[in-house]
């Protein structure tokens, strides 16, 4: 099975076909345990002193747009560049222009409705609330 590719479906890089080895022989603890060990050194490079980006900070904005990446960017812009895949999606780096990023924290926890009918419902818990917030202020323009 090590040696097994799969093909599937990669919405982030415009739903090109992408391949990935099977991983299936390995329990999922030792997913979670390889994704820490690759995106620990990340979160401590983010850690900047001199800006004030502490390492707890930087570990909040990592998991935010994670979140966000997993959760929005099959029809929003996540990031700092890049439209938004569907028209009515603002982009997230824009969002302080129409609202104060602290508002969205309600809407996150209890069910954003959006204004077109093809959002789905998200609810996010206090923790991912926080985390992509701290991460939607890191991007704003």
């Amino acid at each position: 099975m090590e040696n097994e590719w799969k093909s599937f479906i990669n919405p982030v890089v415009g739903n090109k076909v992408m391949k990935r080895r099977a991983m299936s022989s390995l329990p999922a603890k030792a997913y979670v345990a390889r994704a820490m060990v690759v995106s620990l050194p990340l979160v401590a490079c983010l850690a900047d002193p001199s800006t004030g980006v502490t390492a707890e900070r930087a570990a909040a904005i990592h998991r935010g747009e994670q979140l966000v990446t997993r959760n929005c960017s099959r029809c929003h812009a996540v990031g700092r560049a890049g439209p938004s895949r569907h028209p009515e999606a603002p982009p997230f780096r824009n969002l302080a222009a129409k609202y104060p990023i602290e508002a969205l924290e309600e809407a996150l926890a209890e069910g954003i409705v959006s204004g077109h009918p093809d959002m789905p419902e998200f609810r996010f818990s206090a923790d991912d609330v926080a985390a992509i917030i701290i991460y939607l202020k890191s991007i704003q323009d």
